[in-house]
């Protein structure tokens, strides 16, 4: 019985003696000495019925305080060694090229095309040879993963080679961003990331050709794209796991191919070219040269055809220094408008084209830059207001910002039809040609 009910029986039962009535101190004092009776008795109770408590093991450390040098310095050593262990029980060159060899000697006729392949059988026999280090590759799970339409229930033996070679490579990577994280807790900071992509770039041979004066430019061009995009609420820090999952340490680290085509490096906003490219834009639109742009300097970017109205809300919403801009934000201004279809980017516009910081667009915002017919484009939930889930879900969200941001954008929109027809007709002259 719970210690609460024995109490209020207890007092509800009358007293023995009915020629003394009690006063009422004495009712209270007796109150008192009856509630710690039994509270001990039940809290002495609920303490041996719980004893099992005392074998959870302990799942929280604290970590070291700055001025705790020795604890700071054994957590850093661990860590090391931690590391070090995984990365002895990744499979090295040699052991790979055992692996192709024993999935080469396995392989199950007959062919298909020049692909050879590997039935579940022969599958687990490689297993079995392969090695302790490849004994998590050789599971059922797996197998079925690759499984796809084969009639004789088999899977390739190069896409399943791909697959072993791809999760080395992302438990390698992850190892080698881990040797970044100060803080030990699976994320870098800005200049974690920046100490990593530095040391990188001496291994990139598309890199080959930058100055080392242009190196830390090149390094806050490049980390700005993992920040902008894998860190939509400015927390200052990425998950390595982000960075892992994302295409764009894929994209990096395609700048070791010595033969990369120009169209690749023209594409891909990590290589020299591009950089380049960026860094210059920046100094052209730097008339007087004080390393800042203000906001008549931006106003020549692209086809200089920007919006007073749109720059009025870019210098108003981001990050400047006595009313100018530095390199950084300028490319966060690049990133969000070259790529305009990605959530990041219209998050970044939206955040500039909602003046009223309402989290949507009302016919007061959109009339603040351009006419009703944005509400008939994006066809939102709400007909009087435009949320950002809203302009993502419409498809339509790089016109929708390309229109109220851009005149040249604004005219080619007010003028698509006369364009189509004209488009057409020149390809009828071509054509009778």
């Amino acid at each position: 019985m719970d210690w609460k009910e024995i109490l209020r029986r207890r007092l509800a039962t009358p007293s023995t003696s009915p020629h003394k009535k009690k006063s009422e101190q004495e009712l209270k004092d007796e109150e008192m000495d009856l509630f710690t009776k039994y509270y001990s008795e039940w809290k002495g109770g609920r303490k041996n019925t719980n004893e099992f408590y005392k074998t959870i093991p302990r799942f929280y450390y604290r970590l070291p305080a700055e001025d705790e040098v020795l604890l700071q310095k054994l957590r850093e050593e661990s860590r090391a060694v931690f590391l070090q262990r995984k990365s002895r029980e990744l499979l090295d060159n040699e052991e790979l090229q055992n692996l192709w060899f024993l999935l080469d000697k396995h392989q199950t006729p007959p062919m298909i095309g020049e692909e050879a392949m590997i039935n579940y059988e022969n599958f687990l026999k490689v297993g079995e040879k392969a090695g302790p280090k490849c004994k998590q590759f050789f599971t059922a799970k797996v197998f079925a993963k690759l499984l796809h339409t084969d009639s004789y229930g088999r899977i390739s033996i190069m896409q399943f080679f791909n697959y072993v070679m791809r999760k080395v490579w992302l438990h390698q990577t992850r190892i080698g961003l881990s040797l970044y994280d100060v803080a030990g807790q699976g994320y870098l900071r800005e200049s974690d990331l920046e100490n990593y992509i530095l040391e990188l770039i001496p291994t990139l041979p598309q890199l080959d050709g930058l100055e080392k004066s242009f190196y830390s430019f090149y390094v806050c061009t490049a980390v700005r794209k993992f920040f902008f995009f894998l860190d939509p609420l400015r927390t200052g820090k990425i998950k390595i796991q982000d960075i892992l999952a994302c295409s764009f340490l894929d994209d990096l680290l395609e700048l070791r191919d010595e033969e990369l085509s120009k169209e690749s490096q023209e594409t891909n906003w990590f290589s020299a070219p591009s950089a380049l490219r960026v860094y210059g834009q920046y100094l052209n639109l730097d008339k007087d040269h004080n390393g800042m742009l203000s906001k008549e300097e931006l106003s020549r970017y692209g086809t200089a055809t920007m919006t007073n109205v749109f720059l009025d809300r870019v210098f108003q919403e981001c990050l400047t220094y006595d009313g100018e801009m530095d390199y950084k934000t300028y490319l966060d201004f690049v990133l969000a408008l070259e790529n305009r279809k990605e959530p990041a980017a219209l998050q970044y516009i939206f955040k500039l084209l909602d003046i009223e910081n309402k989290g949507y667009l009302n016919v007061f915002s959109l009339n603040y830059f351009f006419r009703d017919e944005i509400f008939d484009m994006v066809k939102p939930k709400d007909p009087l207001k435009i949320s950002l889930q809203d302009l993502i879900n419409s498809n339509q969200g790089d016109t929708v910002t390309t229109i109220l941001i851009d005149l040249n954008g604004f005219w080619t929109y007010e003028n698509r039809e006369a364009l189509v027809a004209n488009d057409n007709e020149n390809s009828t002259d071509l054509d009778d040609t």
